[in-house]
């Protein structure tokens, strides 16, 4: 008996080996390895991506650090020239400016409710940038009891962006976590990182429109020791209009 059993093995495994395999489950198991394939080669791809666009964010803060200190020697030069010729130095026009609404709108004029709605101030405590020219000066002016702004230093924008800095994306509100996040809002206009937008924010480059279109209004806190009298000019005593280069401190306390 057990002779048979053993003659009958063989058979069933000459069958089994016979016996066809389905041609969907063939389908299925090429249809996986070339899965497997593609996603393989996109990983690869993508590795070689990131660590090209790696190389090309490092070269770039570092070229955008040695164009800051540039500027910063070079203002330093002229003002001593100024000095020693016993001449005051005439610092170069804002081409930046930081607005920051300090009030309510309850009670006011249509108008300056649609201006600051243009110039994305819905709310106390937001702050956005603004490339300076007559037509925002004008807007600024109209405005000026309701806002305090000014010219934001390197200090200022860097600790911004980075601390307040969020994106928008799909209408969504979100943090810059990842340089893949403005790379993917903003690649196509060549700003892959951090940098680049603070770059293009100080500098008011050829991409600010983009780069500050692409920034959500930044969500200040109230400025420690809190503001003196809202109602008051700045040059009066107060806390409204423009503060010039004084914002910087008052982003600090409020940063």
């Amino acid at each position: 008996m057990s002779q048979k059993t053993a003659a009958a093995k063989p058979a069933a495994a000459a069958a089994a080996k016979k016996t066809p395999v389905p041609e969907t489950i063939l389908k299925a198991k090429k249809s996986l390895a070339q899965i497997q394939t593609d996603r393989a080669a996109a990983r690869l791809v993508a590795r070689k991506k990131n660590a090209t666009t790696r190389r090309t964010v490092l070269k770039r803060a570092e070229k955008y650090a040695s164009e800051y200190r540039k500027v910063e020697r070079n203002q330093i030069r002229l003002r001593r020239i100024a000095k020693n010729s016993g001449n005051f130095y005439a610092e170069p026009e804002a081409k930046l400016g930081f607005v920051i609404r300090i009030r309510g709108i309850n009670g006011v004029s249509p108008k300056i409710r649609k201006i600051l709605q243009l110039l994305r101030l819905r709310q106390v405590h937001n702050g956005v940038f603004l490339r300076l020219n007559k037509a925002t000066l004008q807007m600024l002016n109209l405005v000026s009891p309701y806002i305090a702004w000014g010219y934001p230093n390197l200090k200022s924008v860097r600790e911004l962006v980075y601390k307040r800095g969020y994106g928008k994306v799909g209408g969504q509100r979100i943090a810059f976590t990842d340089n893949k996040i403005i790379e993917a809002a903003l690649g196509k206009h060549d700003v892959l990182s951090v940098e680049d937008i603070v770059h293009q924010v100080i500098t008011v480059g050829p991409k600010f429109r983009e780069v500050n279109k692409f920034l959500w209004p930044f969500k200040l806190s109230s400025p420690n020791g809190g503001f003196t009298k809202k109602r008051l000019n700045f040059v009066e005593g107060g806390d409204s209009g423009n503060r010039e280069t004084h914002i910087n401190k008052l982003i600090r306390q409020m940063n």
